[in-house]
């Protein structure tokens, strides 16, 4: 099992390998749980499922401009799984 080790300001670096194993990107995120017995579930946040990302995505595509009440079904449909963002 390989080892990690703390540096003076509580940071540990992990070995490409593991980060690769993980799905880890450079500059991504890590979210992890607390488990019983002092361990941790590690892996890499998703930031695909926040609005966030939603955000500015077809910001310059569109010519159109839509109603309050266009955008207001748009979000409300896209959120329940209804609308493809392909």
């Amino acid at each position: 099992m390989p080892i990690l080790t703390v540096t003076s300001r509580g940071q540990v670096t992990f070995r490409k390998d593991v980060l690769q194993h993980l799905g880890i990107e450079p500059g991504q995120k890590i979210s992890f749980e607390k488990l019983p017995n002092g361990r941790l579930e590690l892996k890499a946040d998703d930031p695909k499922h926040t609005i966030d990302a939603v955000i500015g995505m077809l910001a310059g595509k569109t010519t159109k401009v839509a109603t309050i009440e266009e955008i207001n079904q748009a979000a409300e449909d896209g959120w329940a799984g209804l609308v493809s963002m392909e």
